[in-house]
């Protein structure tokens, strides 16, 4: 699937009726009508390290839309969610909810960040104790929750179940109902990743408030927020002390790291040739097809801003604001 200049959706810069705001974030276009709905637009823009990579990854926006849209429809009993609909393969619209400023980082095996703290020496994070002899991508002993939330320099800071409290962050009555969906929802995603031959290592779920009501927000179970094994091969490589194939992005920060880049003042993104996007397109198709069971089918590129403008336009004819 060849990475060109003209299969790319880098920005979007439209106006719609009742437009409020607009914010662009790193791989998000947003759009704010009326104070109401949320027009959110995925672009193929690609993130790491807190850093905009300088190109695009083609189809990215559209395989992210799709994951999450579908994996939002299946968690809905537990929680309502945000989506009101998706009218584009690369647009969601849904409620305009006033976000609670606390990431529910759900766990069930040792890696990653909490790989790290514990390797550091240290057996709890988040207020949750950790057991001793754990290996790397080990299976803990029960889910936890090690929420996080976004300091003043933008970066995710650990925090625990009574900070966040204390810091009034949101009322007991709320992170109670978060923590509840968290390990439910996580639950579920266990068991959709079990279908699909995967292991849903760790994820992370977000929420806000739209009309009193505690709703599910962001995106939900994609290779973007979350971690995951596969099935088949995870014992295997457990026991014999390998390292565990995932199907996340991480792949995209091991090789700017391999590259000599890992988000730190002065330093270079290295070159994303033709072959490295086109490789990076490969691995987002394989994880849809992973995830939706379904074969891949790429959008139609031409005159993709139109097509954008006027699904949306459609989209809000009726909307009531």
């Amino acid at each position: 699937m060849a990475a060109e200049m003209d299969t790319e959706l880098m920005a979007t810069n439209f106006f719609f009726r009742n437009q409020t705001s607009f914010f662009r974030g790193k791989v998000r276009d947003v759009y704010n009508l009326a104070d109401k709905y949320i027009v959110l637009i995925a672009c193929d823009r690609i993130s790491a390290f807190d850093n905009v990579l300088p190109k695009a990854i083609p189809y990215k926006g559209q395989i992210l839309t799709q994951i999450s849209s579908l994996f939002l429809d299946k968690c809905s009993d537990i929680i309502p969610t945000w989506k009101i609909s998706t009218p584009d393969p690369n647009v969601t619209i849904g409620y305009k909810c006033e976000a609670i400023p606390v990431e529910m980082v759900v766990r069930g095996y040792l890696c990653g960040h909490a790989w790290r703290v514990y390797k550091s020496g240290k057996r709890t994070i988040c207020g949750e104790k950790l057991p001793e002899g754990l290996k790397e991508n080990d299976k803990l002993p029960h889910p936890i929750i090690t929420p996080t939330f976004k300091n003043h320099a933008g970066h995710d800071e650990d925090v625990t179940m009574k900070d966040i409290i204390e810091q009034k962050l949101c009322t007991k009555k709320q992170l109670d109902k978060m923590a509840d969906a968290s390990l439910k929802l996580y639950e579920r995603g266990v068991q959709l990743a079990a279908e699909r031959g995967l292991i849903l290592v760790d994820t992370k779920y977000e929420f806000g408030v739209y009309d009193k009501k505690i709703m599910l927000i962001d995106e939900v179970h994609t290779p973007d927020s979350s971690r995951f094994f596969y099935l088949d091969s995870y014992e295997k490589a457990q026991k014999a002390g390998k390292t565990q194939k995932q199907l996340s992005k991480e792949f995209v920060r091991e090789w700017l790291m391999a590259n000599g880049f890992w988000g730190e003042k002065g330093q270079l993104v290295p070159e994303m040739t033709p072959e490295f996007i086109e490789s990076v397109t490969a691995r987002y198709v394989e994880m849809y097809e992973t995830f939706t069971q379904s074969k891949f089918v790429p959008r139609d590129y031409t005159n993709i801003q139109t097509q954008i403008e006027d699904a949306i336009n459609k989209a809000i004819e009726s909307f009531e604001f």
